[in-house]
């Protein structure tokens, strides 16, 4: 397979995510004040996208209450700083079964399955110019903790996200997942042009090796625009993988909280990491008005 690498390469910084990063390291944003300024600094970095989840201020804890992401939206727009909005639609299909020897019924504390409306409120109201659509089902972790995304509720968000004008980015974090995005294409429930986020090394799903990540990418089509990470300590060089694979870039205390080892990162140290590779690989690094553009994207917010 010829090397193909990206000459113009976008920077999505992933600002917090819903994972227990929080008790491991102060550095993770939790209120609405601390995740927008951790998007606003990653976007004078260099990040074009900024991925954002909300958290209970008290607690830490995921959350989809929509005042949250108002407010945090609200703040990025008070400062001026332009980037793309990216919001999450992940929340509202975490299923948490009982033990082994009991799964039903599902831990009732734990488990947060919503409508597709209701997963998208936030959406639907604050219009970010991407969110992001869960391509699939799958267990995540050593527990009984199950991502829950069945074809019909996927048909369901992708209509409403392709209705409102937001473009979908989908998540694809094992090959089944791949195929079901084909399947909504092909039923006209996505746009073109198509965005997708590769997401390796999660258990259960894709292991985040060479071999694995140019499977995944010699199956998409040609005209998808994709986008690529890794969890963990090969966040950094999967950045640069990402890019020699012909794609884009995602950094992020959601998905990696060390700059090296023993050095806690802030989502502006990895970004302006990321930066240093995409340049040094010879490519360009792109601005949010660029990937507007290339993207076909709207901006209401």
């Amino acid at each position: 397979m010829p090397l193909r690498p990206s000459r113009d390469v976008f920077i999505t910084c992933a600002v917090t995510g819903a994972g227990d990063t929080t008790g491991r390291s102060d550095k993770v944003p939790v209120t609405p004040e601390q995740i927008a300024d951790a998007a606003i600094s990653a976007a004078k970095a260099g990040a074009a996208i900024a991925h954002i989840h909300v958290r209970d201020p008290q607690t830490g804890k995921p959350s989809r209450d929509l005042g949250l992401y108002r407010e945090v939206v609200q703040l990025i727009a008070a400062s001026g700083v332009d980037m793309v909005l990216n919001l999450t639609a992940g929340a509202g299909g975490d299923l948490v079964l009982g033990s082994p020897d009991a799964p039903l019924p599902p831990d009732p504390l734990a488990t947060d399955m919503a409508s597709a409306e209701e997963r998208l409120a936030h959406v639907a109201e604050l219009r970010p110019e991407i969110c992001t659509l869960d391509c699939g089902t799958m267990n995540f972790g050593e527990g009984d903790y199950v991502m829950t995304n069945t074809p019909a509720m996927l048909q369901a968000m992708a209509a409403r996200i392709k209705d409102l004008g937001v473009r979908p980015e989908i998540e694809i974090f094992d090959t089944g997942h791949l195929v079901l995005a084909k399947w909504l294409k092909d039923r006209g429930l996505i746009a073109d042009p198509v965005m997708v986020q590769l997401c390796m090394g999660i258990p259960w799903g894709a292991p985040d090796d060479m071999a694995s990540l140019l499977a995944m990418t010699a199956n998409l089509p040609e005209d998808w625009t994709f986008s690529a990470f890794s969890i963990g300590r090969n966040q950094l060089p999967f950045a640069a993988l990402a890019v020699a694979a012909g794609g884009n870039v995602r950094v992020g205390l959601e998905d990696n909280i060390w700059l090296k080892k023993g050095v806690l990162a802030t989502n502006e140290d990895l970004v302006r990491q990321a930066v240093q590779i995409v340049e040094g690989m010879g490519s360009r690094v792109m601005t949010p008005a660029e990937v507007r553009a290339k993207m076909q994207l709207e901006r209401h917010w």
